[in-house]
């Protein structure tokens, strides 16, 4: 007698209860900006500001004050501004990572969005599957982590008449489930979200940390320099804090996380358009350095579509008896790729599959599906397990070529009754986008489940030079320089692969789609799960594809480098730009006896400057061709160099106005006016590794320069803020800062070039 759960719903029945209900999902809660703009308010960067703000209300400087206070406003409004457009990005993107689900509908089996399942729709589940909605256990036995929910790590076995939990992840076995609750109405309450929305920037939050260590140190012994010489001259320490303040505040990077936010959302929605979609933002970055690449032959580099190039029949029975046979082990509910080829076999034999009275899916730990029909049974998948029951089989298969594709044996009563050789075929664009993986100093090795001698013809046809090594002769000693491949791959050896290449410093990418491969693509730095990867693998990876082949991993280097070269011209800009102007007012100040800018002019420049460095995350940039790597120590050294070249130039700018009698106010303003100037051409110069006018920035960088240069120009002749200057001041002031950014590039750009 058939159970009426097992039926599932008519399209017409799921149509009337999604209208009623709802799709199943949960409205993403709406950002709270004016929430964001408080926390932005509470962190070391916003309570120096603050500090000064006290201090400077207090020495009654209040012109000052309400140029700290706009610029701590500012940093808090543009922050969660940036937080809530990179918030938008991903959260679009998310959904696009939707899962899939296996749901019967008008009697027949179907792949389903989940966001259309309906209460009371009949699903499969098996292990990997993230479960998106709550349900009742129907046929079957599964175990499931309910860690996402509960908190506990421990599995919880689910039998019939049990209740699983949406967002709680399959981690054994297989079942159906009929759907009791969907979106708002499920237990977890919220759409099952395959992207981990964050932000944090990984690897590169240390540079930055030791950025701003940097300029700490430098502006400490500046400022113990400036008070010393103050009590040796017998001067008022008091009025100088103003200014010491506004020195530190002049070095923190009030741009920092927005031009974080900017260029990572920027190459995330770049990146969703080519067809690799972002779930860690780190995995972009961390793309630049890449110098390893662990590549799934299946799906990757060959065809993600398997197809029998042979069938060898070893029992006694007549071919179609065997063949019907096999049909009832194959997979319906859930086919994998050797399932889907087999059953596209049958049909182009015209063999009818049998109805299997009892069914169980193939799972790693047994290595292969089983089937009863009538007096039979049988099982499908791997010829090495299987042969460990039938101790005969490799007697029977023995004028079988193992080495002509993937094999994959029939037992009927545990007896070798049959053996299917399934090749895959060569994706057309592998061998070209293997040579550009080369090109830019990248390591690709492939893996393989299959023998050694097919993945050795593989390996040849796509150009990946070197030895084809089994995993049993893998080792830390194995060389990889000496590698194109490693056959006999299970999933479970992923992990200790990668972790064994960690060990050696590689910065290591790895694909995978299975349920095993989930712990090495977490544990890999950039994971990519490809198109047709199981739940679990794609919540694991920071990257998923949503096309087969290799050119998407391209396309994520290309992100990389361009997120690598923003973030190295912000490095280089915000070091260089803060030791200039705290070395120039200190000089300025022990040869000329006073601070040669006003307060004022200080506090402008600082926001100018902030403002031109957050743009720089949507800058053009080129991709370099070999895997990038973070040098703090050699940052800096180019860094302070390029500052004491403009220091020097500065200096000695500062030397002519003085020994010819400017007056302090004026010389205080075309001091203002060189700094910004500066400031802008180092941005162009740090920016690009030709001579800075032969490479233009992006459209937003140009125009804030624009405005900036355009507003400072402005302040200096009509003396706002500052003492007023004629055009003739002006006009030397902007030959001086020209001819020190020609002088400096010529000495800049071979350096880069050759870096």
């Amino acid at each position: 007698m058939e159970n009426k759960d097992l039926n599932g719903l008519t399209d017409a029945q799921a149509k009337e209860r999604l209208k009623k209900d709802g799709l199943n999902e949960v409205p993403e809660p709406e950002f709270n900006f004016f929430k964001e703009f408080m926390s932005k308010l509470w962190n070391l960067s916003a309570w120096i500001l603050e500090a000064a703000l006290i201090l400077e209300c207090i020495l009654g400087k209040w012109i000052q004050s309400l140029f700290v206070l706009l610029m701590l406003l500012f940093a808090a409004f543009n922050g969660a501004t940036q937080k809530k457009k990179s918030r938008r990005v991903l959260n679009t993107i998310s959904h696009e990572l939707t899962p899939t689900v296996s749901v019967k509908r008008n009697g027949k089996w179907k792949q389903l969005n989940s966001k259309f399942l309906a209460a009371g729709d009949l699903i499969s589940l098996k292990r990997g599957d993230v479960l998106a909605a709550d349900v009742k256990i129907v046929q079957g036995q599964i175990t499931v982590d309910e860690s996402s929910i509960t908190g506990e790590s421990k599995a919880i076995k689910k039998s019939v008449g049990k209740t699983a939990y949406a967002g709680t992840t399959v981690v054994d076995g297989d079942a159906l489930a009929t759907v009791i609750a969907t979106g708002s109405n499920s237990r977890s309450g919220k759409t099952i979200n395959l992207i981990n929305n964050s932000a944090a920037p990984g690897h590169l939050q240390q540079l930055l940390t030791r950025i701003i260590y940097y300029l700490c140190l430098l502006d400490g012994v500046l400022t113990l320099i400036l008070v010393i010489a103050a009590l040796i001259r017998g001067q008022n320490v008091i009025e100088m804090l103003p200014f010491l303040a506004m020195m530190f505040i002049a070095s923190i990077p009030v741009a920092m996380p927005s031009t974080f936010a900017l260029s990572n959302s920027f190459e995330a929605t770049r990146l969703s358009k080519e067809g690799v979609l972002t779930s860690d933002l780190t995995g972009i970055q961390d793309a630049a350095n890449l110098n390893l690449l662990l590549l799934d032959k299946t799906g990757t580099i060959t065809e993600n579509k398997t197809a029998v190039s042979q069938w060898d029949n070893l029992s006694k029975l007549q071919n179609k008896e065997v063949l019907a046979l096999v049909g009832a082990a194959i997979d319906k509910r859930s086919p994998s790729i050797i399932d889907t080829a087999i059953n596209d076999y049958l049909t182009e034999k015209g063999i009818t599959p049998d109805i299997p009275n009892s069914f169980t899916p193939f799972t790693s730990n047994t290595g292969y599906s089983m089937a009863e029909v009538k007096n039979y049974n049988i099982k499908l998948g791997s010829f090495k397990q299987l042969s460990l029951i039938d101790k005969n089989a490799d007697q029977e298969a023995k004028n079988i070529d193992f080495t002509a594709g993937r094999s994959v044996a029939v037992l009927i009563n545990d007896k070798l009754s049959g053996v299917f050789i399934l090749r895959d075929k060569v994706r057309s664009d592998s061998k070209k986008a293997l040579e550009e993986l080369k090109k830019r100093g990248i390591k690709p090795i492939m893996l393989t489940g299959d023998n050694r001698r097919t993945a050795e013809a593989v390996a040849k046809e796509v150009g990946l030079t070197g030895k084809v090594i089994s995993i049993h002769d893998f080792n830390d000693k194995t060389d990889v320089n000496d590698l194109a491949g490693i056959a006999d791959v299970l999933p479970e050896d992923k992990l200790k692969m990668v972790k064994l290449f960690q060990k050696d410093g590689y910065i290591v990418g790895m694909t995978g789609d299975g349920v095993n491969d989930a712990p090495a693509l977490k544990q890999a730095e950039v994971g990519i799960a490809v198109s047709n990867a199981a739940d679990v693998a794609k919540r694991s990876g920071k990257m998923v594809l949503l096309e087969d082949g290799l050119t998407p991993i391209v396309k994520i280097l290309d992100a990389g480098h361009r997120v690598y070269q923003r973030m190295t011209t912000w490095s280089l800009t915000k070091l260089s730009r803060t030791a200039e102007l705290t070395m120039l007012l200190t000089f300025g100040y022990l040869c000329f006896n006073y601070i040669p800018m006003a307060l004022n002019a200080m506090v402008i420049y600082t926001i100018m400057n902030n403002m031109v460095t957050m743009m720089i995350g949507t800058d053009n940039t080129h991709i370099t061709y070999k895997p990038e790597s973070w040098n703090m120590l050699k940052l800096a050294k180019i860094a302070f160099s390029l500052a004491a070249g403009w220091t020097v130039i500065g200096f000695g700018f500062v030397w002519y106005l003085v020994s010819h009698n400017y007056a302090q106010g004026t010389v205080s303003t075309m001091v203002y006016v060189y700094l910004v100037l500066s400031a802008m051409l180092i941005v162009l110069i740090t920016r690009t590794r030709k001579f800075f006018w032969q490479s233009a920035p992006s459209k937003s960088v140009a125009i804030v320069q624009i405005i900036d240069v355009l507003l400072t120009f402005t302040l200096a002749l009509l003396g706002l803020a500052m003492t007023k200057i004629n055009f003739t001041n002006l006009g030397l002031t902007i030959i001086v800062a020209l001819i020190a950014a020609i002088v400096i590039d010529l000495f800049y750009q071979p350096i880069m070039k050759n870096k």
